[in-house]
C-alpha cells in the first residue's frame, strides 16, 4: 500500500490548489498529509468515491415538527433553490506502477503509455534510448556510404531501420511485432546463413573487423554491435521473474543483429554494388 507523505502533497500542489485531491485505491494519506490538507481547506476523496462535482446544500423532504410527515406542497417556501457547484481540477497523470496522480509531469518522470508516468532511468525508457540511438547510427551510416556511392547496401540498411521503427512503434503501443522478412530473408533463413556464410557467401564466418576492410565495413560492424547491446537492454527491460514478456521484440532484434552480420560477410563478398571505401 502506497503512503502519501506531506512531501509528496506539496510536490503534486506546488503549482495548484484544487478543492479535492483524489486519493489513489490503494493508498493512504499520512496523518502530516492530512494535517497539510487541511491547513489549504482542500477535501480529499478516495478515486473510487470521486464525482466531477459535488452539489451541497441538497437534502430531502421538509418534515413538519408535529407529526414528522411531509409538510404540504402548499406550505413549502416559494424561494427557488440554490445550487452550489464545486470545481475539481483533475490529475493530468498517474504513476505506472502505483496508480498515484499528478496535476503536472515532474522533471525526472517521462511517458510510458498514454498518461502514465515512470522515472526516466527505468529500463523500458532505457531501452528506447537505444533504440533511437542505434537508428540515428543507420541514418549517420546511410549518409556516408550514399556518398561512397553504395547504393544498394544503403537499401538494405534502410530495411534495418524500417525494423527498428517499428519495434519502437509496437513497444509504445503495445502491439505485437508483426511477421517481416529482412533483407529478403525470413527469420529461419537469417539464422541459417548467419550460422553458415561460407555455404551462402564464400566468406568465413564474422572475420575480425580491420581497417583495412573500409569505412562502410566499419560502420556495419559498429551498427551490428550497438542492435546486440539494444537486445541486452531488452532483456532487462522486458524481465519478470525468470520470464520475459516480449519475447517477439528479443527474437526480432537478435535477427536482425543476424541480417547485419550477413550483410557483412555480402560486402566483403563484393555482393554490393559501388561499394566505395
Amino acid at each position: 500500500m502506497k503512503a502519501i507523505t506531506e512531501e509528496l502533497l506539496r510536490y503534486e500542489l506546488r503549482n495548484s490548489e484544487p478543492d479535492v485531491y483524489i486519493v489513489p485505491d490503494g493508498a493512504i494519506l499520512t496523518p502530516a498529509a492530512k494535517e497539510y490538507l487541511q491547513q489549504k481547506k482542500i477535501k480529499y476523496q478516495m478515486k473510487s468515491n470521486f464525482h466531477d462535482q459535488v452539489h451541497p446544500g441538497q437534502g430531502g423532504q421538509k418534515k413538519t415538527e408535529s407529526t414528522g410527515a411531509p409538510a404540504p406542497q402548499e406550505q413549502r417556501a416559494p424561494a427557488a433553490e440554490k445550487t452550489e457547484t464545486v470545481a475539481v481540477l483533475r490529475p493530468k497523470y498517474t504513476e505506472h506502477e502505483t496508480g498515484a496522480f499528478f496535476y503536472e509531469k515532474p522533471e525526472h518522470m517521462t511517458q510510458l503509455y498514454g498518461n502514465e508516468l515512470v522515472n526516466k532511468d527505468d529500463p523500458r525508457i532505457v531501452f528506447r534510448g537505444k533504440l533511437d540511438s542505434v537508428q540515428s547510427l543507420i541514418v549517420l551510416a546511410q549518409a556516408v556510404i550514399y556518398e561512397n556511392g553504395c547504393q544498394s547496401l544503403v537499401d538494405d540498411l534502410n530495411d534495418i531501420l524500417r525494423h527498428l521503427r517499428e519495434l519502437m512503434r509496437c513497444d509504445v503501443l503495445g502491439e505485437d511485432v508483426p511477421e517481416m522478412t529482412t533483407i529478403g530473408l525470413t527469420h529461419a533463413e537469417l539464422r541459417e546463413h548467419s550460422h553458415d556464410p561460407m555455404k551462402f557467401y564464400k566468406i568465413k564466418q564474422m572475420l575480425l573487423p580491420d581497417y583495412s576492410m573500409g569505412i562502410n565495413y566499419a560502420y556495419l560492424n559498429r551498427i551490428r554491435t550497438q542492435i546486440r547491446e539494444t537486445e541486452l537492454s531488452a532483456c532487462t527491460a522486458f524481465r519478470e521473474g525468470r520470464k520475459y514478456k516480449r519475447g517477439d521484440i528479443i527474437e526480432e532484434l537478435n535477427r536482425l543483429s543476424s541480417a547485419l552480420h550477413i550483410m557483412m560477410c555480402k560486402y566483403l563478398a563484393g555482393d554490393y554494388t559501388g561499394g566505395g571505401n
